[in-house]
């Protein structure tokens, strides 16, 4: 029985989700992040209790590690490694940007169908800069998780053979700079710990599990500063 206890509070919507095999088992948002900290273990709670199971039944935490909120993603990565040194169990780390793209590819399924599209998730990182990757509809990576400074000239190579989905809630002011026809604006892409529930059980099949000593979030500081963007072949 693989029950992982999977929890993303690496932006302003924290969510717990509990699941069997991959597959939602029961649930838990908060949409204030200042409330994220007394939350979280009331949530815990509540999901396992939800579940019909104990602390003691998990196999493994999964959590997302960033890029994303600074407080945020101490939260949620001290919560999983304490949970995993007191059970004993392993610890599955995953990026907020793929589950965004998990996220998009779910909810956009009929807009996506027959369509070939990139998709590319935005984190505002304040200013005119945001964290940023970009992946096929396959959730493939295409472009690595970066911080990128926003201007006219962002990805304007790939969009001259490509259309990309931008989203997340970096992508508005980019919205604003770029005037191109490939280029796909969408609002409402609401990234949930449910959506990262399959990737978390792969990991676990596969013993893919992060260091519970070293892992770390991972906060991109650096700004990625280019006139163009190239895909990578």
């Amino acid at each position: 029985m693989s029950l992982i206890l999977n929890i993303d509070t690496s932006i302003d919507t924290a969510s717990i989700c509990l699941a069997h095999e991959g597959k939602m088992l029961s649930f838990r948002k908060n949409d204030n992040p200042k409330e994220q900290a007394e939350w979280i273990q009331i949530a815990i709670r509540e999901v396992m209790k939800d579940g019909g199971y104990t602390l003691h039944d998990l196999k493994a935490i999964g959590v997302i590690n960033g890029p994303g909120s600074y407080t945020g993603l101490r939260i949620g990565l001290s919560t999983a490694k304490g949970l995993c040194y007191a059970l004993k169990i392993p610890l599955i780390t995953a990026g907020s940007l793929e589950l965004m793209a998990i996220a998009a590819k779910n909810q956009l399924e009929k807009e996506l169908a027959n369509k070939k599209y990139l998709l590319c998730p935005m984190i505002d990182a304040r200013r005119m800069e945001v964290y940023t990757a970009l992946y096929d509809t396959n959730v493939t990576q295409v472009l690595q998780p970066q911080a990128m400074l926003l201007h006219q000239g962002c990805f304007i190579d790939i969009l001259q053979k490509e259309r990309i989905i931008f989203f997340g809630n970096g992508s508005e002011k980019f919205r604003n700079i770029l005037l191109h026809p490939n280029a796909v604006f969408v609002e409402n892409i609401s990234p949930r710990a449910t959506d990262i529930s399959g990737v978390t059980f792969e990991y676990y099949k596969r013993s893919l599990f992060a260091d519970i000593a070293y892992a770390e979030p991972l906060y991109i500081k650096d700004v990625f500063i280019a006139s163009v963007i190239k895909q990578n072949k």
